[in-house]
């Protein structure tokens, strides 16, 4: 089944109010341990490992997603990679892990040197489409999360 069809096919009645139930009864597969979906409309990221053929969830994370003219992409995705860090002259961001293209989990927003908080605000819809979070979780999905990794965004 295509990622479309597949993504498709599931039951979502459950994803905005008990992940846990949505990606067990969904019998979610991943080709790696861990599995990660992203609520847009909740704006939280949740981190799931693979446990006797179950998924239990590790973490449940605030995060801020794509405002209305750049929206975060909707879909079933597979990590593909992660750099330490990107920006502009404005701004960078550091932990960014790939979801496609130029999609990717990553911090929240620094001067250009990297050293100050710019925007740490968490929990609203005002990104260019990429999904930020808290540094600590942004590097946590960087150092854990292999490539090839599930991720599922609605």
């Amino acid at each position: 089944m295509d990622p479309v069809e597949l993504y498709n096919s599931f039951d979502y009645r459950n994803f905005n109010t008990n992940m846990l139930l949505f990606v067990n009864e969904n019998k979610i597969k991943s080709s790696t341990d861990y599995l990660i979906t992203t609520s847009l409309k909740e704006k939280y990221t949740y981190i799931f490992k693979k446990n006797n053929d179950k998924w239990m969830q590790l973490y449940k994370w605030i995060c801020t997603v794509g405002k209305p003219s750049t929206p975060t992409i909707k879909g079933i995705f597979y990590i593909t990679g992660r750099k330490p860090g990107f920006g502009t002259e404005d701004y960078r961001v550091k932990y960014a892990t790939r979801i496609i293209n130029g999609y990717y989990y990553h911090s929240i927003l620094y001067d250009k040197t990297g050293r100050y908080v710019i925007d740490g605000r968490l929990g609203m819809a005002l990104s260019h489409g990429c999904i930020r979070l808290l540094t600590s979780n942004a590097k946590w999905i960087y150092d854990n999360i292999p490539n090839g990794t599930t991720v599922i965004i609605a």
